[in-house]
C-alpha cells in the first residue's frame, strides 16, 4: 500500500474498530509502501488488516424500509 491508500485504511480501521499502527516501511521514505504493525508486539499485520477492513466493508449494514405485506 502506498502513501495515498493510508488515510482511507485509518478511516476504515478506525470506524470499524480494527486495532493497528500505520507506518512507512522505509521511515526515510514516506512517500513509499506503508504496512500496518501490530501495537504490541510491532510486527507486521497488514495483510489480515486489509482482509478485515474488506470484509468489514462488504458487511456494512445498510438503511432501508421494512413493509409489511
Amino acid at each position: 500500500m502506498d502513501a495515498h491508500e493510508v488515510s482511507s485504511l485509518h478511516d476504515s480501521m478506525r470506524r470499524y474498530g480494527i486495532p493497528g499502527v500505520l507506518e512507512p516501511v522505509d521511515p526515510q521514505n514516506p512517500a513509499g509502501a506503508w504496512r500496518v504493525v501490530d501495537p504490541v508486539d510491532r510486527h507486521d499485520i497488514t495483510d489480515a488488516v486489509l482482509a478485515r477492513v474488506a470484509t468489514a466493508d462488504r458487511h456494512r449494514p445498510t438503511r432501508g424500509f421494512i413493509i409489511a405485506g
